[in-house]
């Protein structure tokens, strides 16, 4: 039996060894229970003696409370004795104070009234400004949205371009020098022409107003709708640009350079900020791409020479009569001089006359000195034989 001989995972055990295993094993068992009986005995003895030290501390704390509840009452009764004593003294200071706020608040509400008014009165004045300016400011509204209708329609808007084009000509050219949607001999109608002077050929204006293509330039979002309208202003202003070479560039008709307007700052900034290239090309082809204000400077330029012309168209006028006027000199000289020769002659009459005169006085003097109281006979000598004759 002892040689009896189990084996479990490829361990070796003798019978005997199983045997004390198995009689070993619940005595091991029993001792792990009684420990752990022992422990919890131990564990609640101590939750009695802590629950009955706990329940001394209460009843102390109870006690101590019910001493303290006392003590209170006394202090209470105590403070509402001296409440009472001061209720009075409060209600008068009470009526006193609220007494001195009413007179107080009534002279503050005054004033303030008063203060109120005239800050009502600036107020009512400012909001009449407002108002006014308000108005103003509907009556601009609308002029922008009627701006921007005009802008929105095609026809429109070319009337629009077409209307500044011709006001900044009328207002820079005597009518004579200018005339608007004149027919070329190719029956073509540019919006304007305009003659110079000294030379029969005329310089056509066209007015374009390439609105679209720069809108969608701005309102651009991505790189794709950018290069788009890129692409869209360049045919525009490229097709407006061969339009104007093909139709109004006649030989012996138009001058070799025309304009073409664009009514708009802002879209003739953005032309010449981002499309040089363009504008080069345009040149090249001898279209000058021109603003309000860039037009209103070649109309001055246009102006003053139209003036000299004017000026040297008036020279052989102004000659002749300057001519005229030397010749009518001339004769008036002439003329003074025969009236001076008359003036003479007369002077020298009216000289020989005065001595004749003087000699008729002198003697008439000499007659009135004679004694006229002598005898007839002596009177008779005395007469001057002229006399004497005549009688």
């Amino acid at each position: 039996m002892d040689l009896l001989e189990i084996s479990l995972g490829g361990l070796q055990f003798t019978a005997a060894q199983v045997f004390f295993a198995a009689v070993a094993l619940p005595l091991a068992l029993l001792a792990n229970a009684t420990v752990a009986l022992i422990r919890v005995s131990r564990a609640r003895a101590r939750a009695a003696e802590e629950a009955l030290r706990r329940q001394r501390d209460f009843d102390e704390r109870i006690g101590e409370l019910a001493r303290n509840g006392t003590e209170l009452a006394g202090r209470v009764q105590a403070f509402a004795e001296a409440v009472g004593s001061r209720q009075a003294d409060l209600a008068r200071h009470v009526s006193e104070r609220l007494d001195a706020v009413g007179t107080r608040v009534g002279q503050g509400l005054e004033t303030q009234s008063r203060t109120t008014g005239d800050h009502l009165a600036k107020l009512n004045e400012r909001l009449a400004v407002i108002d006014a300016a308000q108005a103003k400011l509907t009556g601009l509204t609308q002029e922008v949205v009627g701006l921007k209708d005009i802008l929105a329609n095609k026809q429109a808007r070319g009337a629009f371009g077409q209307g500044r084009m011709e006001a900044i000509v009328k207002d820079g050219l005597p009518p004579s020098a200018y005339e608007f949607q004149y027919t070329l001999s190719n029956r073509t109608r540019p919006d304007c022409i305009i003659r110079l002077p000294g030379d029969d050929r005329v310089l056509v204006i066209d007015a374009k107003f390439p609105l679209e293509a720069f809108s969608a330039l701005k309102a651009a979002d991505s790189d794709d709708l950018r290069k788009q309208a890129l692409a869209r202003v360049r045919n525009d202003i490229g097709k407006h640009v061969r339009d104007i070479r093909e139709r109004y560039f006649l030989p012996g008709e138009t001058q070799d350079l025309a304009v073409l307007f664009v009514p708009s700052e802002s879209v003739y900034a953005d032309l010449a900020e981002h499309f040089d290239d363009l504008v080069q090309r345009a040149h090249n082809a001898r279209v000058i791409i021109v603003s309000p204000s860039l037009l209103m400077m070649a109309i001055q330029v246009m102006q003053t020479i139209v003036r000299d012309a004017r000026v040297r168209d008036q020279v052989h006028d102004i000659q002749r009569e300057v001519q005229l006027l030397v010749q009518d000199v001339g004769r008036l000289r002439a003329r003074v001089t025969k009236l001076d020769t008359h003036f003479r002659l007369a002077q020298e009459d009216v000289a020989a006359i005065t001595i004749s005169t003087e000699k008729i006085t002198r003697r008439g003097d000499k007659i009135e000195q004679i004694d006229v109281a002598q005898e007839g006979g002596d009177v008779a000598r005395l007469v001057p034989p002229r006399l004497a004759a005549a009688e």
